[in-house]
């Protein structure tokens, strides 16, 4: 068993009493007693505790010396694999914030699967100082995400802005994500200082680029930076134009507390970590606040800014962006976009956010039911710093209990599904995934679907149910001209209905399709990029729910449905993805003593069918002559078992078939 013991008080002079007992766990000894713990999270614990102890120690920091006029708070937005995270180490390099030979690499990109994937997950803020005509300033970075998946992210992190730098790779051009995090930007109503990167790549056009940004944003590019973050080149050009074209935040440090909630996450020892922008007024540590969602009370306990680890200040007042620990256990209290005021003097609250939409349902089991337990608790551990991932339980007949998990996208399940695997050694199986779909009844009420053991039966279908309706969104590819034939048949193939085309410039075309995002959520993007060569890039946003023909396709092994792979389909994919998963099934199912049939069915019409024969004993082996009739006798006695064999056995699928089944390409689960 593995103990966990609490660690606050746990000073750097007693590493000593620690003695290795073997690779994962080491004995305590200061406690006169043996506690088992793991190794590598402890080392962690303690040199994250030594980093932060020294740096609070060494930097002094007084931030009343920074008043409105010399903040500036910014952040970086870009399609993916621009260069974001590149160029904030560097600009914290510029700054003096980490030395030039730090030993990672995206400093602001924290989770381990972030540094795997080289995508940003989670948006981070970071605080920087930088003297300029002879004057201080502090400078809050925030670097967000580029993938679609994760724009809320973006969203609720430019509302903690005044401005941003809109980064654009030289070689690609404008990207899908530009355009959205640009209009994203704009419906703010942030100063975007547009930045050309990747300037020293054999393939870099800045010219090419800088005309599509002036001619797709209309924005001014007289004095655009050309940089490469990865050499540095240029780089010192950014910050004297955030300081001089982004306006200071607006302020007043004597008008009451009025706090902003833009992120936050659960830290084991001091609970959930806010992260606020000070609108107007000051918060020091001992103030006692309210959150005027829950309106529970609340003391601040610690204050501080992150530079780029939390360094302790004890002290925010308005425009300035920090950290607040302040006795929160829950993390669900956190409430992004809440507004915290001085509990004596309440303030009309800010407007907030709407809470994130989960676009993408699937089904989570664990292969071993024997480990529900341990799973329930990685999977509330994990939620607790991703407040966008909704959980419900659920059972499946065929794989027991489990988990209605709903994402943002199928990249965020992707994510979820990888850090449950190495950061919490779970061995999981993730079903097909759905969309919600809405059902709308004779008496003018409407049901959300989740799983396809909601939807309708025959008999409510004909009594009850007006029409079904599916979500739809709004995709915008990106492209050059010589693929727009094979991306159009692509989208016409998927359902996809054209609303405009237009010419970014001589080589370039940006298209926008009406689709359903039940298409969108399986292959499309990979399709995409085969059809373009990998040059197609794709963003979408949802745009409402409109009517279709959707059935419920069963899969029914010896004329029993398995809950577990039934599946809401259009009516059109019916046959093709019946005939297809009849086959899998038959390949990825073992052999029984009775022959097994596998169908697919909508309804009472079946679909498809698949026979897997009966493993046969050899029962004339015995017979080494005699009269024909004899062997017939012994071949009737055996059909006549398994005929009864068949009515009474009942199969149960393996974990392993549905595992093979699903990793064939019906799902998204992969092997460990």
């Amino acid at each position: 068993m593995i103990f966990r013991p609490i660690l606050s008080n746990f000073k750097p002079q007693f590493y000593s009493n620690i003695h290795i007992f073997n690779r994962n766990s080491y004995i305590l000894n200061r406690v006169n007693r043996s506690l088992y713990i793991n190794y590598d999270n402890l080392i962690k614990s303690l040199q994250k505790r030594d980093q932060s102890s020294s740096s609070n120690s060494n930097k002094n920091i007084d931030l009343s010396k920074f008043p409105a006029e010399n903040i500036r708070n910014f952040s970086i937005i870009a399609h993916v694999d621009h260069g974001k995270s590149t160029l904030a180490d560097r600009l914290l390099e510029l700054t003096g914030t980490i030395s030039s030979n730090h030993l990672h690499q995206q400093v602001l990109d924290k989770l381990t699967v972030e540094r795997e994937r080289g995508i940003t997950v989670k948006a981070q803020t970071c605080s920087m100082f930088y003297k300029y005509n002879n004057k201080s300033y502090l400078l809050n970075l925030i670097d967000t995400p580029g993938h679609v998946d994760f724009n809320y992210e973006v969203s609720r992190s430019l509302a903690a802005c005044q401005g941003t730098i809109l980064l654009v790779d030289s070689s690609q051009g404008i990207q899908a994500q530009t355009v959205a995090n640009f209009f994203l930007a704009f419906n703010e109503g942030l100063t975007v200082i547009p930045v050309i990167n990747k300037i020293d790549l054999p393939t870099a056009e800045p010219d090419r680029v800088v005309n599509q940004i002036e001619s797709t944003f209309e924005l001014d590019v007289s004095n655009i930076a050309l940089i490469s973050a990865k050499s540095g080149v240029g780089v010192d050009k950014i910050l004297p134009i955030v300081i001089e074209k982004i306006p200071p935040p607006s302020g007043n440090i004597n008008k009451p507390l009025k706090a902003f909630l833009f992120d936050s996450w659960y830290d084991t020892y001091v609970g959930v970590v806010c992260v606020m922008a000070i609108v107007d007024g000051k918060l020091q540590k001992g103030d006692k606040i309210m959150s005027a969602y829950s309106e529970k009370k609340y003391e601040v306990i610690d204050i501080g800014i992150m530079h780029p680890e939390q360094v302790t200040t004890g002290y925010l007042h308005a425009g300035q962006v920090g950290y607040v620990i302040c006795s929160m256990k829950v993390a669900a209290e956190a409430h992004i976009g809440d507004t915290f005021y001085h509990i004596k003097n309440p303030v009309e609250p800010l407007p907030g956010f709407e809470p994130a939409k989960s676009m993408v349902f699937a089904g989570v089991f664990p292969t071993d039911t024997n480990e529900f337990s341990r799973l329930d608790e990685s999977i509330t551990k994990l939620t607790l710093n991703d407040a966008s991932v909704s959980v419900q339980k659920e059972t499946s007949m065929a794989l027991g209990q489990g988990w209605r998990i709903g994402f943002l996208g199928t990249l965020h399940m992707d994510v979820f599904r990888q850090r449950l695997e190495e950061e919490h050694d779970a061995n999981i199986i993730i079903t097909r995934p759905t969309v919600p779909y809405k059902i709308i009844y004779r008496d003018g009420s409407s049901k959300l679907i989740r799983n396809p053991a909601e939807f309708p039966d025959s008999m409510e279908m004909q009594n009850k149910v007006v029409e079904l309706q599916e979500p739809i969104v709004m995709a915008t590819i990106i492209l050059p001209e010589d693929y727009m034939g094979s991306v159009m048949d692509l989208c016409g193939s998927r359902r996809g209905e054209q609303l405009e085309y237009n010419y970014m410039d001589e080589s370039r075309v940006i298209m926008k399709y009406c689709i359903p995002l039940a298409e969108i959520v399986t292959d499309f993007h990979d399709e995409l990029k085969s059809k373009s060569s990998g040059y197609a890039s794709l963003d979408y946003e949802d745009i409402g729910y409109q009517t279709t023909d959707i059935v419920k396709l069963n899969v029914l092994i010896n004329k029993k449905p398995v809950d577990a792979l039934a599946a809401i389909l259009h009516r059109s994919q019916v046959t093709h993805v019946g005939r297809e998963w009849a086959k899998k099934l038959s390949e990825v199912i073992p052999k029984q003593l009775y022959e097994v049939v596998i169908q697919t069915a909508v309804g009472g019409k079946v679909i498809a069918r698949e026979t897997i024969s009966a493993m046969r004993k050899n029962v004339t082996a015995k017979c080494y002559g005699g009269d024909v009739t004899r062997k017939m006798k012994l071949l009737e006695k055996q059909k006549e078992g398994k005929k009864k064999m068949k009515m009474i056995g009942n199969i149960e699928l393996p974990q392993k078939a549905f595992y093979d089944f699903l990793s064939k390409g019906s799902g998204t689960s992969k092997k460990k």
